[in-house]
């Protein structure tokens, strides 16, 4: 149960959203998941099929949000770390983003 107050709202998007770092295009998609939650930027989730996880290392780095759940991040290999993150067993309410990769720095073409 949310704090009143507190609220995430997940929609599809249209958007056609890339992540390029250090030069190297790591995902482009036009359905990503658009979450808006209270207090931060709206981000985008993208589907694993749209991400090039053959670029991506798993971390040892995890963090946990009361109201999605263990994030698990991954890190370019070769640097730098950490730069997507995924939810693989979120929270019921959010279950649409099981899976989606989330990335820091993404841009809208």
């Amino acid at each position: 149960m949310s704090p009143q107050g507190h609220r995430i709202d997940i929609e599809e998007g249209s958007d056609h959203v890339r992540v390029v770092v250090n030069g190297q295009l790591l995902a482009e998609s036009r359905r990503p998941l658009l979450l808006a939650e209270t207090g931060y930027p709206v981000r985008y989730y993208l589907p694993p099929e749209d991400v090039r996880t053959e670029l991506l290392t798993p971390s040892a780095t995890h963090t946990v949000c009361p109201f999605k759940g263990t994030a698990s991040y991954w890190s370019l290999d070769g640097g730098p770390e950490d730069v997507a993150w995924a939810y693989p067993e979120p929270h019921a309410e959010v279950a649409a983003i099981k899976d989606h990769f989330c990335f820091y720095d993404t841009e809208l073409a």
